[in-house]
């Protein structure tokens, strides 16, 4: 149940360019810009930080944005008869933790190591606070995807790597890549991350607190086999097996739509499928079509998990996000 950085049709450079750093200044109580206080959003927030400012493009609200043109043509090639399988939940001893993507959260004192890169032209060759407590996905003997994502909370710094090893005491990972999440900046135009988009996991990823306390306020990541080697706003990086224009591209964005019957579906189900309408799902990575990412813990519901495998590829469509866009480097979206 994992998913590729890189074309499973042909490899693609990985990596990540510079994080900005912290706004300076402080608001009127005198809390740090990035901290979370409890009345000032109804987000979760992941070590007490917020996950990329409110205005920020995994925040926008995509509900009354124009279909894009091209909506039907990627629809056909992306196994439309296909429903969502969400690429999370409990192992049941398939393998040693639950499928997902986890999330280590660590204190500003906590050590930091330098990392190799495989793909270093395009990594922040910085040191990583990687260590004994750090989760890799799919566990430490996993052949898989490897990603780890770590917040710093003290700093509201976000770490991710991919293909994420120790080795003989010394760690490497395919590629590595450093955010602020108190900043919409983007990665270098070309650049990829630990997903081929170029883009951020963890905004991505739907979390078990958000859904049990039922607000999501962000779009979820989600994967297809065959992508079309161009990216759109605000992905920054291509990974494509085709030249076809009748493939989706990386950054392409998904709305659930109005008109989809949920009444069937349980309490909780409803509240992802709420997001999906009003967040929508981002092409993030190539991978099994229709696959959308979640944290990793034991507490996913298996019906929670049963409900969301029900719901049909056909019942979304790709809208476009071009009218969100301020600059092109920035995730910052415009407001109306």
């Amino acid at each position: 149940m994992s998913t590729f950085p890189i074309s499973r049709a042909a490899a693609v450079f990985v990596g990540l360019a510079c994080a900005a750093s912290l706004a300076a200044s402080l608001p009127a109580n005198g809390a740090p810009p990035h901290r979370v206080a409890a009345d000032v959003t109804s987000a979760r927030p992941v070590g007490g930080c917020r996950v990329f400012p409110t205005n920020n493009y995994w925040h926008a609200d995509i509900s009354q944005l124009p279909r894009h043109r091209r909506s039907d043509a990627w629809l056909r090639h992306m196994s439309p008869r296909s429903r969502l399988h969400p690429d999370f939940g409990r192992a049941y001893g398939d393998q040693p933790v639950p499928y997902g993507i986890p999330i280590t959260v660590v204190g500003g004192g906590h050590r930091k190591v330098n990392v190799r890169f495989h793909y270093a032209h395009e990594s922040d060759r910085v040191r990583y606070p990687l260590g004994s407590d750090t989760r890799i996905e799919g566990g430490r003997r996993s052949d898989g995807d490897r990603h780890a994502i770590i917040v710093d909370k003290a700093n509201c710094k976000l770490y991710e790597t991919w293909n994420t090893h120790k080795r003989n005491g010394h760690w490497t990972a395919g590629s590595g890549a450093v955010w602020s999440l108190a900043s919409n900046k983007l990665r270098h135009d070309g650049w990829t991350s630990a997903d081929a988009a170029g883009l951020p996991i963890l905004p991505g990823l739907l979390r078990w607190s958000e859904v049990k306390r039922g607000k999501i306020d962000h779009a979820i990541r989600f994967t297809t086999d065959v992508t079309d080697n161009r990216y759109v706003w605000p992905a920054r990086h291509r990974a494509g097996a085709v030249n076809n224009r009748k493939y989706p591209p990386m950054g392409a964005r998904f709305r659930l739509k109005a008109s989809f019957d949920m009444s069937s579906y349980g309490k909780r189900a409803r509240v992802v499928l709420r997001a999906m309408q009003t967040y929508g799902l981002v092409l993030a990575d190539n991978g099994s079509p229709w696959y959308f990412q979640g944290e990793a813990t034991g507490r996913w519901p298996s019906s929670l998990i049963s409900d969301l495998k029900r719901v049909p590829a056909r019942a979304f469509v790709a809208v476009d996000t071009s009218p969100l866009m301020v600059v092109p480097d920035s995730a910052r979206v415009a407001t109306h």
